[in-house]
């Protein structure tokens, strides 16, 4: 038996799950129902970048890098932690960032709605130092504190599994060279991380850009991302036509940051070397 034919449940796999429902979607964004009848058009998608559409894809981007970018700059120093060898409790800790994981993401949201709500423990507690008159909810900053809570862990784990596979042979040597603690990390640890840091980057930028409930539930309706346009147009306006032409929309772009991204890790991959 040749070694390919392993591989054949996969394709199955794929053309039932990937490939055919991508061929539906595809399918209904070309086409549009005019007096009852199934005509082929390309009006959708040029309907798709209408400047109202286009201004609400620009926030969910603008809010989508804010988020990574938070979730980066406490990532990385977080994993660092994590990953020191003197560090006895990283693994309890690695645990902790894992465990909220475990719990369904609707949960995890409806505990910060709870969290920064008017009765929250938050607002009571800056109620205490005198904050009055202060909304932590229904607003841009409520979605990115959503966005940056649930998508945390994707930017932590690529990073510190960089990290830990390090030589420490390496930070020897960087010390014999007569390198100190900061130009160890700027000379080994950082160019070393930087496979994990744009795997972290790809994690969590994408879910975050086509995410839904984060802003339906923290945004109050007031703050509207391109996942939740999306959602609109299948399960509200009942337009599944165009509803599958912003998807296919998304997903090219998406697509594009996914290869944009990993020409980038292979350019860094080959300075590493």
């Amino acid at each position: 038996m040749k070694r390919s034919a392993y591989a054949y449940p996969y394709l199955l796999w794929m053309a039932l799950f990937i490939v055919v429902p991508l061929a539906i979607v595809l399918f209904y964004a070309l086409t549009d129902t005019v007096d009852g009848r199934l005509i082929f058009t390309l009006e959708n998608f040029s309907a798709a970048f209408d400047p109202a559409y286009v201004k609400v894809f620009l926030r969910s981007l603008w809010m989508a890098a804010l988020a990574t970018v938070i979730c980066l700059a406490i990532g990385y120093p977080l994993a660092l932690v994590l990953s020191s060898r003197h560090f006895k409790a990283g693994k309890l800790l690695l645990m902790l960032v894992v465990i909220p994981m475990w719990m369904n993401f609707l949960l995890r949201t409806y505990a910060w709605i709870n969290l920064l709500s008017d009765n929250g423990i938050i607002m009571k507690a800056l109620q205490f130092f005198g904050v009055e008159n202060l909304s932590l909810l229904y607003n841009q900053t409520a979605v990115i504190v959503g966005l940056v809570y649930n998508f945390l862990p994707f930017m932590v784990l690529p990073i510190y599994t960089s990290l830990i596979k390090i030589e420490p042979n390496l930070y020897e040597a960087a010390g014999d060279l007569g390198a100190n603690s900061f130009m160890s990390f700027l000379k080994v640890t950082l160019p070393l991380s930087v496979p994990g840091i744009v795997s972290g980057i790809t994690m969590t930028f994408m879910p975050a850009i086509t995410s839904f409930a984060v802003s339906r539930l923290m945004g109050g309706g007031l703050v509207t991302m391109y996942g939740e346009l999306i959602e609109n147009q299948f399960y509200f306006m009942r337009d599944w036509h165009f509803g599958a032409t912003l998807s296919i929309v998304m997903m090219v772009l998406v697509l594009i940051s996914a290869v944009l991204t990993r020409n980038n890790k292979n350019k860094e991959g080959g300075m590493l070397w």
